[in-house]
C-alpha cells in the first residue's frame, strides 16, 4: 500500500480546499495507505518538505494550486520521486490538463490505484532564475502583468481577481518588440504575449494551447501579435474554446529550447508563481516526472 506525505499550502482554496483534502485523506487512510501531512509556509519550505519525502520513497501530494503544484513537482524532477496532485487552489491547470477529477472518491481512487506516468517539465533559465523547473507553461508579456496584478489582489479572489488582474493589464499595456530563437531558428514578434506551453490551460481555465501534450518532449510556443483592444479582447474570449488558435494574429510553433527577448523590460511568470523580467530560456525535460493520472482513451 502506498505511503504519502501531502504537502499543503494553507491558503490554497480557502475552506474549499480543505475540505476536499480532509475527504481525500480520509478516504486514503480507510484503504489502508499511511498518510503525514505537512503545511508549508513558502513555496521554498514547500519543495524542501517534498524533497525529504521523496528521498523516503513516499509518493508526495502536491495539495493547492498551479503555484503548488509547479513548486513541488519542479523540485521532484530528476529525482525518481512520485508526485499525485490534491486542486485546491485559485488556478487548478495542470491538474486540469491531466484530467484529474475534483470529486474526492475519484481522486482517491486515482491516487490510491492509478499507475505512475511519466510527464514532461519545463527547465526555466534567466538571470535571477539561474535553474527553476516548473510544470506547466512560461508565459512573457501581458500575461504575466496580469498575473501579477491576480496575485497581489486583497479584495478579490479566483476567477474574479485574474479577471480584473487581465483588464488592468490590458488597458495599460504597449506591444512589445520580441526575438524568439526556437531550436537554433531566429523568429520576431510584436505584440502582446508569448506563451511556452507544456500544458494546454494556463490563467484559470483558459485554453491557451490545444495541441499541448504533456508527455511529447516539446513545448508549444503561442505567439499572440498585437491587434486593436476590441479584437484582443475577443481573441481572448475565444481562449474558453482554444479558438484563437485559428486567427491570423496568433501563431504557434513547437520546439525543445526556446529563448525569450524584449526591446523593452516585459515581465514573464511560470506556473503562477515565477515573476521576473526578460530575457529568459527554456527547455523542455521530456518524461521527467511521474505523476499518477489516467490518461483519457
Amino acid at each position: 500500500m502506498r505511503q504519502f506525505t501531502a504537502v499543503v499550502n494553507p491558503t490554497a482554496g480557502g475552506s474549499t480546499g480543505a475540505a476536499t483534502l480532509l475527504q481525500v485523506a480520509r478516504l486514503l487512510r480507510e484503504a489502508g495507505a499511511g498518510l503525514d501531512t505537512e503545511y508549508s509556509h513558502s513555496l521554498d519550505h514547500a519543495r524542501d518538505l517534498a524533497r525529504r519525502a521523496g528521498e523516503r520513497g513516499r509518493v508526495v501530494l502536491a495539495v493547492g494550486g498551479d503555484g503548488m503544484a509547479g513548486g513541488i513537482g519542479g523540485a521532484l524532477s530528476g529525482t525518481g520521486a512520485v508526485l499525485g496532485l490534491v486542486p485546491a487552489g485559485r488556478g487548478n491547470d495542470f491538474a486540469r490538463a491531466l484530467g484529474l477529477p475534483r470529486d474526492p472518491a475519484a481522486l482517491a481512487d486515482i491516487l490510491l490505484n492509478a499507475e505512475p506516468r511519466p510527464v514532461d517539465t519545463i527547465e526555466v533559465e534567466s538571470a535571477v532564475h539561474p535553474r527553476t523547473v516548473v510544470l506547466g507553461s512560461v508565459y512573457a508579456g501581458v500575461d504575466a502583468l496580469a498575473n501579477r496584478h491576480a496575485n497581489h489582489s486583497r479584495l478579490l479572489r479566483g476567477a474574479a481577481s485574474y479577471y480584473a488582474g487581465g483588464l488592468r493589464a490590458v488597458t495599460t499595456w504597449r506591444p512589445a518588440d520580441y526575438r524568439i530563437t526556437v531550436d537554433g531558428e531566429e523568429h520576431t514578434h510584436r505584440g502582446y504575449t508569448v506563451v511556452a506551453a507544456n500544458s494546454p490551460y494556463y490563467g484559470f481555465d483558459r485554453l491557451i494551447a490545444p495541441g499541448a501534450r504533456v508527455d511529447d518532449g516539446l513545448l508549444d510556443l503561442v505567439l499572440i501579435r498585437h491587434a486593436p483592444r476590441l479584437l484582443f479582447f475577443a481573441l481572448m474570449n475565444d481562449l474558453k474554446t482554444g479558438a484563437h488558435v485559428h486567427r491570423p494574429q496568433v501563431r504557434v510553433l513547437r520546439g525543445r529550447e526556446i529563448r525569450i527577448e524584449a526591446a523593452r523590460p516585459v515581465p514573464y511568470g511560470a506556473d503562477g508563481e515565477v515573476e521576473a523580467t526578460l530575457p529568459v530560456t527554456v527547455r523542455v525535460r521530456p518524461s521527467d516526472l511521474p505523476v499518477l493520472y489516467r490518461p483519457a482513451p
